[in-house]
């Protein structure tokens, strides 16, 4: 059995409740980066013994909040000792844009896990991009490098829409298949 960690920070409550379905998928541990940047005690050793790590940050302005930022930098020291080379690495954001530059937020994670010589694990999903397509159904916002959510400026975390919620279930299920394979 893998263990998988899913790292994030959540500003207003969207991102954690998409890490918390990556989580379900991958029956990962949810590790939060706190209001300050930090994560609680032992979080960093919960992270060196993981086999993936699955980053999660909202989009703000087009890139990750400051405080997963923070977390990204303080990485160094990991960095250094090359505790996460060839891990598994995945990432999910959430904005309330329906493009949103999500894609910044996910390069962003996709680089931090290039520098720590980790093995990026993609969506795996088919768009749904037909004319019948749904705003509900699976991928519907079509991301094919991390799973990715919307959500109006103006709602709340508990009026995501289900589609992008059971994507980042699939997403999870993904990278702990992926893990398995790797890991066997």
């Amino acid at each position: 059995m893998t263990n998988i960690v899913v790292v994030y920070h959540s500003g207003y409550g969207h991102t954690q409740r998409m890490a918390q379905a990556v989580a379900e998928g991958a029956s990962a541990e949810l590790l939060a980066i706190d209001a300050d940047g930090n994560l609680p005690e032992g979080g960093w050793e919960q992270l060196k013994a993981a086999d993936a790590i699955i980053f999660g940050s909202p989009t703000y302005m087009g890139n990750v909040s400051w405080q997963f930022k923070k977390f990204a930098d303080a990485s160094s020291k990991p960095w250094f000792s090359q505790e996460w080379k060839d891990k598994l690495a995945a990432g999910f954001t959430n904005s309330a844009g329906m493009n949103g530059d999500k894609q910044g937020t996910l390069t962003t994670l996709f680089t931090l896990a290039m520098q720590h010589g980790m093995v990026w694990v993609s969506q795996g999903l088919m768009p749904s991009n037909s004319k019948a397509a749904q705003r509900d159904d699976i991928n519907y916002l079509v991301s094919y490098s991390g799973a990715i959510a919307q959500s109006p400026s103006d709602a709340g975390a508990s009026e995501m829409a289900a589609g992008d919620l059971a994507t980042a279930r699939l997403f999870g299920q993904r990278v702990a298949d992926v893990a398995g394979k790797f890991h066997a």
